[in-house]
């Protein structure tokens, strides 16, 4: 059993993610994913992303005194995230979830009442700024690449 810190849960994804470096960390062969369907779009702007397959993991939530354990499918990516997983929608539904984003705080059943699940503020800062300097980082090698084509292209030939 591994804990994961930094994990984004997004009510507004309909896919559960984790990246392969986060499968890598926990200890899981890569032998294990399986194929998947079809790429997806909307975690990388503009762009399609193609998953390296899907892999089924038991995720609990809780203590040893009062917990919830499901098992749900992720989509793993190859691409690099501020997070260690991304839990979409399909965990809000099996796991029953009542998000209340003011506290930064979740609440579902747990097999002796209710579980809350919080956060820091100060760490979901932090992944906040990881996240814009990733994004930062992508655009300005996007936007460099594109300057370095057009200058390619206006440049007179050498011959």
């Amino acid at each position: 059993m591994k804990r994961l810190a930094k994990v984004l849960m997004d009510g507004g994804s309909s896919l559960n993610i984790m990246y392969a470096k986060t499968l890598d960390a926990i200890g899981i062969d890569r032998s294990c994913i399986r194929p998947s369907g079809a790429p997806f779009h909307g975690i990388v702007l503009g762009k399609q992303a193609i998953p390296l397959g899907q892999i089924d993991m038991s995720v609990t939530f809780g203590d040893p005194t009062n917990y919830r354990m499901e098992t749900l499918t992720f989509e793993v990516v190859g691409f690099h995230g501020s997070y260690r997983t991304i839990l979409g929608r399909l965990c809000y539904r099996k796991f029953m979830v009542v998000p209340n984003y003011t506290y930064l705080k979740l609440k579902m059943p747990g097999s002796h009442g209710v579980i809350t699940i919080g956060s820091y503020f100060q760490c979901a800062y932090q992944c906040e700024v990881e996240s814009y300097e990733l994004i930062s980082a992508i655009v300005s090698s996007e936007e460099l690449a594109v300057i370095r084509e057009e200058t390619a292209e206006e440049a007179p030939d050498s011959k």
